[in-house]
């Protein structure tokens, strides 16, 4: 089954022509590959730890806890926590520069509550 993009318009599904919806998925991509562009493969990695490691401790996370999680410098974690929270997609730190969410969890209460298959629960970001 070939793929099909369809629109309601008030009692009827429209099919979109291909040609007007590829374009726009072509431009979203680009668009993705430019906001992510400034992540190397230690901001994934630390971003990645904080997803892990939130639900587990339930409180926010402070760069020293990741450089030492991860066995990396200090100085580096921190600028990456900076990185990260500059483009506002990743991670968001309280006023002690500690993560308090990092997309998709937080340890702020949300209306979004998540019970993972291990049985640590934390809320949505």
């Amino acid at each position: 089954m070939g793929a099909k993009v369809m629109a309601g318009f008030w009692r009827y599904m429209l099919s979109i022509p291909p040609f007007l919806w590829e374009k726009e998925i072509s431009k979203g991509k680009e668009k993705i590959r430019a906001n992510l562009g400034f992540m190397s493969e230690e901001h994934r990695t630390v971003h990645h730890c904080i997803v892990r490691e939130l639900p587990k401790v339930k409180e926010p996370i402070s760069p020293e806890f990741i450089a030492e999680k991860l066995s990396m410098p200090l100085e580096r974690v921190r600028s990456i926590f900076v990185d990260l929270e500059k483009h506002m997609t990743f991670i968001c730190r309280n006023d002690e520069g500690m993560a308090v969410w990092a997309y998709p969890v937080t340890v702020e209460k949300t209306p979004h509550h998540l019970t993972f298959s291990t049985g640590e629960e934390i809320f949505a970001a």
